[in-house]
């Protein structure tokens, strides 16, 4: 079976990582065979994170080039596209291909049509709110990451809306014993994009390590400040991220009751509890479906429940590794690739047959 794999991202993008890259070599092992097509490169990343600004010279060349993958899409048996073909472009292309009779899956692990519908330029609401109802709705099937997201899918008249969690690979994320002698410490995995939400909890965690008793650790933010909170930031990378987990006494997602927020997939956390670490999350979106109140880990709302919540776990070592335990027992059941990857494979063959 011959697939070709249209992402959004070469390996830098978590998404892409995520939610493609990391099923591939189990695939081709399963009698498919991939052909893998990114629109953007690292070299783009790099600058949006370094910069803060869009390339867009890379972007055009990035357009012609899928352009030239999708002339040669008849000899695939199956496109499986990560959000969208062209990003502010009208659904022809997919549309196109619906046409044609070639087709498609569609994945989604962001609320990726508020870009549109939210948009705060009045044209592109106009021109581009439907897009990715469009895409959906012309998709053999959608795969989301989450509930808020499979009812868009429903809502759009996609025909077939399947579930699939953002998921580790186990064999990545051995365990190791937690020290009682160090520092305790909160952290927080992500990117320069996503650290805003981070200034949620500023003053909470400012009050949790006020007198020395803990730091924060930041992995892959970039530059940020925090007064108050003695804070360590450590650059990103595939080959340290697991260690750099294995560090954290806690992890955190703290996110804005928010649209686009409601859509995320909750990957963090999943991180944190496959290195058996306890975590503590704003309810929101998928975070309510991951995190058990008083199990795994805390929902908290207020400041003073993140007070609360991250104050209770800096004292007590014992409830530390009960809940990190229960949440590494939770990512073995429900979120690693070991999992979910047959059920993948079983998804992609049906659309074919």
């Amino acid at each position: 079976m011959k697939i070709l794999l249209l992402s959004r991202y070469s390996n830098l993008g978590a998404s892409s990582r995520i939610r493609n890259y990391q099923y591939n070599s189990y695939l081709e092992a399963h009698g498919f065979r991939i052909t893998v097509a990114p629109l953007l490169d690292d070299e783009y990343l790099k600058t949006l994170y370094a910069r803060g600004r869009i390339d867009w010279r890379r972007i055009f060349g990035s357009y012609c080039k899928r352009l030239r993958y999708l002339l040669t899409s008849r000899s695939f048996d199956l496109i499986w596209i990560e959000k969208e073909l062209f990003p502010f472009t009208p659904a022809w292309a997919e549309v196109l291909l619906s046409r044609m009779g070639i087709p498609y899956v569609v994945e989604y692990d962001d609320a990726v049509f508020h870009r549109y519908d939210m948009h705060s330029n009045k044209l592109v609401r106009v021109l581009l709110r439907s897009k990715i109802d469009i895409v959906m709705r012309r998709s053999a099937m959608v795969i989301v990451g989450n509930e808020y997201l499979a009812k868009r899918a429903k809502s759009a008249g996609a025909a077939r809306v399947e579930y699939m969690p953002s998921v580790i690979d186990l064999e990545r994320y051995p365990l190791t014993p937690q020290r009682r002698d160090r520092i305790f410490t909160v952290g927080w995995i992500g990117t320069p994009v996503t650290a805003q939400y981070l200034h949620l909890v500023h003053s909470a965690l400012a009050k949790v390590f006020h007198g020395g008793r803990g730091r924060l650790v930041l992995v892959g933010s970039g530059q940020i400040e925090f007064d108050g909170v003695p804070t360590e930031i450590r650059p990103w990378s595939e080959e340290t991220e697991i260690v750099d987990l294995q560090s954290f006494d806690v992890g955190i997602m703290p996110l804005p009751d928010e649209p686009w927020e409601r859509g995320k997939c909750g990957f963090k956390l999943i991180q944190y509890m496959a290195c058996g670490k306890p975590v503590v999350a704003s309810p929101v979106g998928v975070n309510e479906k991951i995190v058990e109140d008083g199990v795994n880990g805390f929902l908290a709302t207020t400041k003073d429940g993140w007070v609360s919540a991250l104050s209770a776990l800096r004292d007590d070592h014992d409830l530390r590794e009960r809940m990190g335990s229960a949440g590494r027992k939770k990512v073995e059941a429900n979120y690693c690739v070991q999992v979910t990857a047959p059920r993948l494979a079983e998804l992609l063959r049906s659309v074919c047959r």
